[in-house]
């Protein structure tokens, strides 16, 4: 049985996987501080973005993601390991993205994968310290 610290360290863990989702699909750069250590790791390059420190990556997306009319992050089936002031995750994601089209219309497509994460609890909460993105599918051609 888990104990009553556990089942908060998974809950919150979890809020935060959440947390990272809003913040990517508002491009709320503020709230994405609050997911990432600032020396984290972020390797999105199984999709074809960047790998870099949390910084680097974070500059890279407030430029490439005001390029879509529509995004949206699910990240689902998360599977938590806490240890301690440690903790793994793995888990599934499902994002479909899309442009304007010139008749105002949305061209969509769709991203399946997993973000295997490490995570550190900090003073002010979990904290993801690294994220590497596995590529699982796309529905056409990249």
């Amino acid at each position: 049985m888990m104990t009553v610290q556990e089942i908060s360290d998974r809950l919150e863990i979890d809020a935060l996987l959440s947390r990272y989702a809003r913040a990517i699909d508002t491009l709320d750069w503020a709230l994405l501080d609050t997911v990432f250590t600032p020396d984290a790791t972020v390797d999105y390059t199984a999709t074809g973005g960047i790998r870099g420190t949390y910084p680097e990556v974070r500059t890279w997306l407030a430029q490439v993601l005001p390029n879509f009319a529509v995004r949206q992050h699910f990240v689902t089936n998360r599977e938590i390991v806490v240890d301690g002031d440690t903790a793994t995750s793995r888990a599934l994601l499902f994002n479909p993205m899309g442009t304007r089209t010139a008749d105002g219309g949305i061209d969509l497509f769709y991203v399946g994968g997993c973000y295997v994460d490490r995570l550190r609890r900090t003073a002010d909460g979990w904290r993801i310290v690294e994220r590497r993105e596995e590529h699982g599918w796309f529905d056409r051609p990249a």
